[in-house]
């Protein structure tokens, strides 16, 4: 497990927007993000787990979150553009941007893959990714250190039968992380990594392996200590990194 300890304090007067915030590793992270002192952006597409995520944080006390109900798969160029417009207007800026939400799609060979299939996991895992990190990076940028953490995967990093579009997602998602951190390296006080969670007990991971004894894995709490350092100022200088959570 990747070693980490935060300070209490560590995240706080900053604005972080989590997608696939309400459930599995995105309703960990903005609950931990919360915990140490920020103001969380939820966005997800089911309006009902997003206000689960904000009760528990405001019942905790921590500052007050934000719902963003926006589904991905099917948002619309104007849609980025004001959402980008709503958040300057209520927050000001952006300090982090954590993409979280994905969809596996069929594990299937490529074959017997549709093409229908393989465009819909594109569109969720790297088209929306791009939509909003180059919509948001206006915002990222009036920060005075912004953080933007993508979501890899094991199989990002070496392709491995029957993955199929998720694989092939997850190795743009490492490309797009890579020229996104060549750009703003030393030109402005935006960096970008990447973190591959390993495997947890998650919705996401019970449909990819639904023989498997959940158990067996950690919950996403158990993970949270690389999401917080990538998403503090102890990272500050850290771009273009490939990190594992476990």
């Amino acid at each position: 497990m990747f070693q980490y300890s935060a300070r209490p304090d560590l995240l706080k007067d900053r604005v972080i927007l989590v997608t696939g915030a309400g459930r599995g590793i995105g309703a960990a992270a903005a609950r931990t993000f919360a915990g140490h002192g920020a103001t969380v952006l939820l966005l997800g597409k089911t309006e009902a787990n997003l206000c689960q995520v904000y009760d528990a944080i405001e019942a905790a006390g921590h500052p007050q979150p934000a719902v963003i109900p926006f589904n991905l798969e099917t948002a619309l160029p104007h849609q980025y553009d004001e959402l980008a417009a709503m958040i300057e207007r209520e927050f000001g800026k952006l300090d982090g941007l954590l993409h979280n939400a994905s969809i596996v799609g069929p594990r299937t060979p490529l074959e017997q893959l549709s093409g229908d299939n393989f465009m819909r996991v594109m569109q969720v895992n790297v088209s929306a990714t791009f939509m909003l990190t180059s919509t948001l990076l206006p915002l990222l940028k009036l920060s005075s250190d912004a953080s933007v953490v993508f979501t890899s995967s094991s199989v990002g990093r070496k392709g491995r039968a029957y993955w199929g579009a998720y694989a092939v997602s997850k190795f743009a998602t490492e490309g797009l992380m890579q020229v996104l951190a060549d750009e703003v390296d030393g030109v402005a006080p935006v960096r970008a990594n990447s973190i591959n969670p390993g495997a947890t007990r998650t919705d996401m991971r019970a449909q990819a392996y639904p023989g498997e004894n959940p158990a067996s894995n950690p919950l996403p709490e158990a993970i949270m200590p690389v999401y917080l350092y990538l998403m503090g100022p102890d990272s500050s200088g850290v771009n273009g990194q490939a990190f594992d959570a476990q």
